[in-house]
Parts: C-alpha cells; structure tokens; sequence
C-alpha cells in the first residue's frame, strides 16, 4: 500500500511538472511585424473575400508571417500537432462542392470566418484561446496569410 501510495505520488508530481511546462511553453509571445510592401492597398474599409488568392507576392509575405506568427500553436507548414485547429481544413468543406454558385458562397464564409477569427481572436469562458490581431497586423498581412493558407489545403 505504501510502494502503491509513492508511485501515485510520483504520477501526480510528474503529471503536474509536464502540465506546468506545457503551459509556459510558448513563453512571452510577442506577434512579428509583417512587411506588406508591394501589395496593394486595401484601404479602410474591411474586404469579404481574399483579394489576394492569386497574388505571388501575397503568397511569399504570408508564407513568412503565418511561420513567424502562427506555427508556434498551428503547426509548421499548416501541419497542427493537435493543439490549435489544423487551418489546411479550413475551407475544406467548400472544395468538393459541385456548384460553382455554391462553391464561391461557401469561400467567401470561410474568408469571413476566416477574418473574423483572426481579427477579434477566439475566448470562450474567459480563456484566451488565441489572441486578437487586429491593430497588431493590418488587413494586407491577414490576407496574405490567409493566401498562403489557400495553398496548403487539404483536398482530401
């Protein structure tokens, strides 16, 4: 009962050591600049839809900023380590549509959902599950991200 008693003990310290460091993993996250030079301006108004889906540039600009600012709890290259949510199965429920009326409407809800996301940040009971970017990153870098995104979906 004794030897039982201690390797409980031994569970629960070890338990409690992995937990703590888990959470101070990511230590003080400070967001990273991203340089959107070279693309076009979007202005003040917030867009509904990625109006970067096709720019190269875009696709570079938010290849950088998703691996400076977003793997560290989405995983590298999109890939999650079950964390946070695998974002290359963002959209994924628009890509088999057939109707391409459809098709467009179901994109242009996850570009939203997208936005939205990324913008006011995710809390639910007080927790912060991630934080908000708006102020932090302007509506160029969010898109961009969201480009690079785009290419790393998953078609399965």
């Amino acid at each position: 009962m004794k030897h039982a008693i201690r390797n409980i003990s031994a569970l629960v310290l070890t338990a409690a050591t992995l937990t703590s460091l888990l959470a101070s993993a990511h230590g003080n996250v400070v967001p990273q600049a991203v340089d959107t030079t070279g693309l076009p301006l979007l202005g003040q108004a917030w867009r509904d839809q990625n109006p970067y889906r096709t720019d190269k540039l875009a696709l570079k600009i938010g290849a950088s900023a998703y691996n400076q600012n977003c793997a560290r709890c989405h995983g590298i290259e999109a890939i999650s380590g079950g964390i946070a949510p695998d974002l290359r199965q963002l959209d994924r429920d628009c890509v088999g549509l057939k109707n391409e009326t459809k098709k467009a409407a179901c994109f242009k809800e996850m570009d939203n959902y997208f936005l939205t996301s990324i913008r006011h940040g995710k809390v639910r009971n007080g927790a912060v599950y991630m934080p908000p970017f708006e102020g932090v990153f302007n509506q160029e870098a969010m898109w961009a991200i969201k480009t690079y995104l785009e290419t790393r979906r998953e078609t399965n």
